[in-house]
């Protein structure tokens, strides 16, 4: 046994050695202590410029918030934001943001409580969306400001004196759900009165940083998606009725298509996209094919190949008119055709023609039934 430990010893320096990575990843992603002094950063910002330390010379206080656009968490804290830019604007002190994510290391499923991913184009979106008024940057490229900090989860929030030492480092408030920022103010506070806070770290609450080494997670959530199973059953103007009905407590998105119909197969990825984001949530998306019954496997070959597992139909009647009638009588009978339909069978969302994707995932992100928070 005493050979055998020495073994086991040896064998991990050897790995220790030979794989710094391995050896040094604590280090990397250590949060940096209160009394560090704050690394430097060269970063894009969303308005089109380039900020380091330096741009923020005047600042006597300077907050830095890593937060993004996808999580519920940082959702929360957006207005807060805004409201301690506002208050220490005329006061000496500046709060800015930094997005750590790698957008590409993110899951479809984990863009559940959001609208948007995490890429530089979007975050401008969401900028416009909520009228930011403060500084929103983008370390996704190499993701070294966030490790040199030591951000792990959104939000992390890190305050910096007159000497750009770290004088606090943790959450914003205590309460995601309506704090007042009471954390972070004290910090600022303080820092400006040229005093270290009384509480100078906290712990935070949130989304882990996306780093770009979960790329692989994401293409393997893919791969697995890709081999889920894809029905397709008869369904008659009854049983649509029923559909549209929707006794669930889910919202359901539905979408007419025909393999006939260029725009139809043009966006249904999108669809299969929206439906792994949100499908383990209190939402179901079905698709209904209005080809003919005796192209029933054709449709069902592109819904394969479109890697559509959601629940699918055909319409089992040659009378499109009976289709469109107990779908929506206020539906003209052009393809494609999307409704939302909450529980109950209010139909909340309606497009005849080609979809706009940002439009329809924000009305189901902000739908009563679905929401932004955690429920």
């Amino acid at each position: 046994m005493k050979n055998l430990s020495i073994i086991y010893f040896a064998t991990l320096l050897l790995i220790l050695f030979i794989n710094p990575c391995f050896a040094q990843e604590e280090e990397v992603y250590k949060t940096l202590e209160v009394g560090s002094q704050a690394p430097n950063f060269n970063l894009p910002g969303i308005d089109g410029k380039k900020y380091t330390l330096k741009s923020f010379d005047k600042a006597k206080v300077l907050a830095i918030i890593f937060t993004c656009n996808h999580c519920p968490a940082a959702q929360a804290y957006e207005d807060r934001i805004k409201a301690l830019v506002t208050a220490y604007r005329d006061k000496g002190a500046t709060i800015i943001a930094i997005n750590p994510n790698d957008p590409e290391a993110l899951r479809l499923d984990e863009l559940g409580y959001t609208d948007l991913n995490d890429s530089f184009e979007e975050m401008k979106i969401r900028a416009k969306d909520k009228q930011f008024n403060f500084i929103y940057l983008d370390d996704s490229a190499t993701q070294g400001t966030s490790k040199a900090y030591g951000a792990y989860s959104t939000p992390h929030s890190f305050v910096l004196n007159k000497d750009r030492k770290v004088i606090y480092t943790g959450r914003i408030d205590g309460n995601e759900s309506g704090g007042n920022s009471e954390d972070i103010k004290a910090a600022i506070d303080a820092g400006l009165a040229d005093k270290m806070p009384a509480v100078t770290k906290t712990k935070t609450f949130g989304c882990t940083v996306k780093w770009s080494s979960k790329r692989a997670d994401a293409k393997a959530s893919l791969e697995k998606w890709a081999k889920e199973p894809v029905t397709l059953e008869d369904i008659d103007e009854n049983g649509l009725k029923e559909l549209l009905k929707n006794p669930t407590k889910k919202i359901r998105l539905i979408n007419v298509w025909a393999t006939w119909c260029g725009p139809c197969m043009v966006e249904f990825p999108d669809f299969v996209m929206v439906n792994r984001m949100f499908r383990h949530r209190d939402f179901e998306f079905i698709s209904i094919s209005a080809d003919k019954l005796n192209k029933k496997d054709k449709a069902l070959e592109a819904l394969k190949k479109f890697e559509a597992s959601n629940k699918n139909y055909i319409f089992t009647l040659d009378d499109k008119y009976k289709l469109i009638e107990a779908i929506d009588p206020q539906w003209q009978g052009t393809l494609p055709y999307t409704l939302i339909v909450e529980p109950g069978g209010k139909i909340v969302y309606r497009v005849q023609g080609s979809i706009d994707l940002g439009k329809l995932r924000k009305a189901i992100v902000n739908n009563q039934y679905i929401g932004r928070a955690f429920q």
